[in-house]
């Protein structure tokens, strides 16, 4: 481990150097600092937010039925929304946004469906694991 030069060994790297196990990560290099490795990091999450936010069937015949139009900063606003769900793990994300109502599978990065708050029956939403209010 070279402490004094400011780089660092990978945990593979220490491990198998203390328990003789050599099997190391072939992308792994010991000229990767810290920071390298962080900004690698910081760009993969900003990459995955480009990904463009899909509507399912369902949603875009719900968005039609309900006559909800969405301006290109409202899918702005929901795309972000579903990002900040996903960073937290959430799986199934009720996203608020300006009245209506959102659910979005995370994984996919899909609407699943829409509709206004107020014509919500009671105002219940199931199959959810989260929640976000933009």
């Amino acid at each position: 481990m070279q402490v004094n030069s400011g780089k660092f060994s990978s945990i593979e790297q220490v491990t198998g150097q203390y328990l003789g196990n050599s099997r190391v990560h072939e992308s792994q290099t010991t000229d990767s600092t810290f920071l390298d490795i962080l900004n690698r990091t910081r760009q993969d999450i900003e990459s995955s937010k480009t990904s463009e936010l899909k509507f399912s069937k369902h949603a875009g015949e719900r968005l039609a039925d309900r006559n909800i139009t969405l301006t290109e900063e409202q899918l702005s606003r929901l795309e972000d929304g579903a990002h900040k769900a996903s960073a937290k793990g959430i799986k199934e994300s009720l996203v608020l946004m300006d009245g209506m109502a959102f659910i979005v599978n995370t994984k996919n990065n899909m609407v699943i469906t829409a509709m206004n708050q107020s014509g919500a029956e009671e105002n219940i939403y199931t199959n959810i694991d989260g929640a976000v209010i933009i």
